[in-house]
């Protein structure tokens, strides 16, 4: 953990609980993950922090996740451990026609099934969503795809960084100066796996009235083009290309960093009486009221000037406090923290963001429920780790998962 100074003092009321027992929200609903990667998995870790249960169903090779690293807890990979928490582990071949028998025989009484292979495989596989609707007609089948099926792209792989150079997210992103950059988190990948996890939410709740499952057909190129507000609004009312502006906000002033003693800190403003109070707390009342920065349009306009003020009143002072005081006053201002001060700030455990169970450590849920909570319940798995609980859930007998296992058809350990 850093030793830097806390933004915040510690909680003076009950934290939140990052790791809960029992059900949640999603108690009883039956998901079959045929997802890798960390679009597919996110969505399931979603689903899975909120009581669903998952049943991720890993290829021979295992989850290719697990091998990027390091760093590694027990030769699992912190990218899987990230993201697959709360989740059951199997492993089938399902090029061979035995798995997919299996994985037919999972399906019952199952309500999701989620999968990111290539548009094409399932239905070469003869278990697409046609085939599985007449089998299971209250089954939702969520498809993540980089491009989905069709289409110009149609079929072609996506991968978050070629995605956001693809859609523009990357054009926006950066400096004048220092030309497309990707965004430091893979932001279409986690918001592929959020729109997905609302998807299915949305499909479940239709299937009360309904009484039928549906087809959902998610793809990184959709979820990042969804991505790019406020430009792609901009553009349809102005025609002017959208171009990269570094921490400055493209419609409002000031929105920006500023370097201070002890820290960069963020002030942004919303309005013209908040611009006013913010000057005011500042010391430099005037500057509320100057004609240049009277208004948003001409705090835009004359944004070098404004944050050359800004700059001279906060640059001597100590961030950390001045953050605080404009915090306090109802203004929005915060220090530009590193990951591990983040992690170590009372705040963040105080709001259950930080789970810990034996050796996993990890971010909790943002979901936050009065009833009915969610959060860590159990560590990733191992590859396969749940094999014999699984199957034999579904009836499996132990001749049979032998016979499987002989055949290459259910995998107990990775191939490499």
């Amino acid at each position: 953990m850093s030793d830097a100074p806390h933004f915040k003092d510690g909680p003076t009321v009950q934290p939140i609980p990052a790791t809960v027992t029992g059900g949640g929200a999603l108690a009883g609903l039956k998901v079959i993950d045929l997802t890798r990667v960390l679009g597919g998995p996110y969505c399931t870790m979603v689903l899975s922090d909120h009581g669903a249960e998952v049943i991720k169903v890993e290829p021979p090779q295992g989850d290719e996740v697990r091998d990027w690293g390091p760093p590694f807890h027990e030769n699992d990979a912190s990218y899987f451990i990230g993201v697959n928490r709360n989740k059951k582990a199997i492993a089938l071949d399902l090029s061979k026609p035995e798995a997919r028998a299996v994985l037919l025989r999972l399906l019952e009484g199952a309500d999701v099934l989620t999968e990111n292979f290539k548009p094409g495989t399932m239905e070469k596989w003869g278990i697409g969503y046609a085939t599985l609707a007449e089998k299971f007609p209250r089954l939702i089948h969520c498809r993540v795809s980089g491009f989905g099926a069709d289409g110009p792209l149609g079929g072609f792989p996506g991968y978050d960084a070629i995605v956001q150079a693809m859609v523009g997210l990357m054009s926006i992103n950066g400096t004048p100066d220092s030309g497309p950059v990707r965004l430091g988190t893979p932001i279409v990948d986690i918001g592929t796996g959020l729109f997905s996890a609302i998807g299915i939410l949305m499909a479940l709740h239709e299937r009360h009235a309904s009484g039928r499952g549906q087809f959902i057909d998610m793809t990184l190129h959709d979820c990042g083009m969804a991505l790019l507000h406020p430009h792609a609004a901009n553009y349809f009312l102005s025609g002017k290309r959208p171009s990269a502006t570094g921490n400055a906000h493209p419609n409002i002033a000031p929105y920006d960093t500023f370097a201070t003693t002890t820290c960069t800190i963020f002030i942004g403003n919303g309005n013209d009486a908040t611009f006013r109070k913010m000057m005011t707390v500042l010391g430099s009342p005037a500057l509320g009221t100057d004609e240049r920065f009277a208004t948003n349009a001409k705090r835009l306009e004359n944004r070098l000037a404004l944050n050359a003020e800004i700059s001279a009143i906060v640059g001597p002072q100590d961030g950390f406090a001045l953050s605080r005081t404009l915090l306090q006053a109802g203004l929005a201002a915060g220090p530009v923290l590193p990951v591990d001060q983040v992690i170590d700030q009372p705040h963040t455990r105080h709001r259950g963001m930080l789970a810990e169970m034996g050796w996993y450590k990890g971010l909790g849920t943002p979901i936050k429920f009065s009833r009915t909570p969610g959060g860590a319940r159990r560590a990733p798995p191992h590859f396969a780790q749940d094999s014999k609980a699984v199957f034999e859930a579904h009836g499996f007998k132990p001749d049979e998962l032998k016979a499987l296992t002989d055949a290459g058809v259910i995998a107990t350990e990775r191939r490499r």
